[in-house]
């Protein structure tokens, strides 16, 4: 058996137009995961819909609605392989009405490529794909300055966009070896898998040896089995199937599990992963598991599974850090919006406002303020108004982070820093 390759989720991230699909689409051709006939294919479509040079895009974007606009609208999935690694791609939507969904692909990423424009430098939905990526938790990063033809492959400006970039990103909070800067066209196929000669002045890695320069993300087994249920199956004959992803620890066949916050326990009789029975599955298999004890009405989609001994929290009252993205007006305290938190989606109320923050270095600016706006950042108190599971940053940060939405669109984004009182059955 062929031993598998360590696998990354990679997110795509970065302001509308500054290259994104682009930048993937390339590197998919560059690599063969694209072949040169279905380039041909996107271009004749391209020019189709008056988009010339947009072919790479659309070996990404993939609804004829994406097409037309020439912006990405959901969250694209494919994989590619380097020397080094399996990656899943995220491409993430960089127009503001999209950012849901890049939460969404942010949530499940090891690291991110953050493309900036060499022409234009850090914008809007840069600095605020930044800010979020550091408080989903993803740890690395690579800068491509992309569209470096469009600025003649000049080395000075390369240098102002990359300055500019270490002290946007030192002000969210990345340490600076967690980042490789790579300039590149997407258009031009300079610097992607291979060295351009019109960049002969840049010393370091192409981006396809950047990607395999990333540090294989480890796997969280030693903390407690946290599986948040995407779906749940009742099979005739085999019984009741929870679906989802394992975020931490190890789940084992024969295991006894609880899932809360439904407060309804089991016994792992099997699991499945790509349609093969396995023993036993870690952080990032995504599995179905056939569960003795449970009928498919006692669990729902927002369910996290947890062992028996160690049980999700069911949090009653919890603190966060949040980044107030886009509110129409002001938000204050008695504020109900949906709090979008691994699979689970639950009305929450903000009852305090605790103090606002800088958000470059996380000092305290105002205790108690009466009312938090765009751009602020902040500490608050929360209180679900049904059961829900919320883990700490400190126990367990994969469970600890959330999206806030309301009016179609995401609101802020945050993470929990501490459950002040959990809810007892």
């Amino acid at each position: 058996m062929v031993k598998e390759k360590p696998h990354i989720n990679l997110i795509f991230i970065g302001h509308i137009d500054h290259g994104k699909s682009t930048l993937i689409g390339r590197l998919f051709v560059e690599t063969g995961v694209v072949s040169k006939q279905q380039l041909e294919k996107f271009k004749a479509e391209a020019e189709e819909y008056g988009k010339g040079t947009w072919e790479y895009a659309y070996a990404v974007d993939l609804t004829k609605e994406e097409r037309k606009r020439g912006v990405t609208i959901g969250l694209a999935h494919k994989k590619f392989d380097t020397q080094k690694y399996e990656f899943t791609i995220i491409d993430a939507p960089g127009h503001k009405d999209f950012v849901k969904n890049m939460i969404t692909g942010a949530s499940q990423a090891d690291a991110a490529v953050l493309v900036v424009s060499a022409k234009d430098g850090a914008q809007e939905q840069t600095r605020e794909h930044a800010y979020l990526a550091r408080v989903l938790g993803i740890g690395q990063l690579i800068i491509a300055v992309n569209k470096i033809d469009t600025i003649n492959y000049d080395e000075a400006k390369f240098n102002e966009v990359k300055k500019n970039m270490e002290e946007l990103l030192k002000g969210v909070g990345y340490s600076m070896d967690k980042v490789q800067f790579v300039p590149t066209s997407a258009i031009g196929g300079d610097n992607i898998a291979a060295k351009s000669d019109k960049l002969g002045w840049f010393k370091g890695s192409t981006l396809k040896d950047a990607l395999d320069k990333l540090a294989q993300p480890e796997k969280p087994v030693t903390l407690p089995l946290r599986l948040p249920v995407q779906d749940v199956y009742s099979v005739s004959g085999i019984g009741t199937v929870p679906v989802g992803k394992i975020e931490t620890g190890v789940m084992k066949k024969d295991q006894k599990i609880i899932f809360q916050p439904s407060n309804v326990h089991g016994e792992v009789k099997s699991i499945e992963m790509h349609h093969e029975q396995i023993s036993s599955a870690e952080p990032g298999d995504n599995i179905g598991f056939v569960v003795r004890g449970v009928g498919k009405n006692d669990i729902r989609k927002g369910d996290v599974v947890g062992d028996a001994g160690s049980p999700p929290t069911v949090a009653k009252r919890f603190e966060a850090r949040i980044f107030v993205l886009r509110h129409p007006t002001v938000l204050t305290a008695g504020y109900t919006p949906v709090f979008h938190a691994h699979t689970s989606q639950v009305a929450c109320k903000i009852t305090k406002l605790v103090k606002k923050l800088d958000p470059k270095t996380g000092a305290t600016k105002e205790e108690n303020p009466e009312f938090l706006k765009n751009g602020d950042a902040a500490v608050i108190e929360v209180e679900p108004t049904k059961p829900m599971v919320m883990e700490e940053r400190g126990k367990v940060p994969q469970l600890a982070s959330f999206a806030i939405r309301d009016m179609g669109q995401t609101v802020a984004a945050g993470i929990c820093t501490k459950v002040l009182e959990e809810r007892k059955k």
